[in-house]
């Protein structure tokens, strides 16, 4: 065997086993978070509030109570987070909101939020829909948008095209 050979194997070997690995890790954590999942879907309330600040915070700097930021991971602890300030009843809160949604809390307005614990699930309007912010698309998206809608038109055109070849093929046959 020669040694580029025995390398090649090695390293595939290698690669093998990572896979094996990372394939029974994605599977627990995939478990793990269903479960969490589930335990949100059951604590989940619906509550009016008035936000009154949002930012993106690192944990550290964001005001939670001094356990959820023994609990994040440390990996967490230094990317920013979306954190809201919102007035709930008679008292102001700090509450996580789902980075999906983050976009759409207007600040200083009341809103309907489903919450679970001090994590913002969904929100919706009071009085009025949420205005939906349209942000501007940059180069890459424009190009695939452009590129998804050419190939849908060609495939169309491809169709229409192979149902009048059957329709021609059809009448001659009869």
């Amino acid at each position: 065997m020669s040694p580029l050979l025995k390398v090649l194997l090695i390293i595939l070997v290698v690669l093998i086993i990572a896979l094996i690995v990372l394939y029974i890790l994605g599977r627990r954590l995939q478990k793990k978070q269903d479960a969490q999942q589930e335990a949100m879907e059951a604590a989940k309330q619906v509550i009016s509030m008035l936000v009154i600040d949002k930012k993106m915070l690192p944990v550290k700097d964001s005001g939670l109570p001094q356990i959820v930021i023994d609990q994040t991971p440390r990996l967490m602890r230094r990317s920013k987070m979306p954190i809201v300030k919102a007035k709930i009843g008679p008292r102001i809160m700090t509450l996580v909101a789902d980075s999906s949604i983050f976009d759409l809390i207007p600040v200083k307005k009341e809103v309907k939020a489903v919450v679970s614990g001090i994590y913002i699930m969904e929100v919706k309007g009071i009085r009025a829909p949420l205005d939906t912010k349209v942000k501007k698309k940059g180069f890459f998206a424009r190009f695939r948008d452009r590129l998804s809608k050419k190939t849908s038109q060609a495939r169309t055109q491809l169709k229409e095209a192979e149902k009048q070849s059957q329709k021609k093929s059809g009448k001659k046959k009869k």
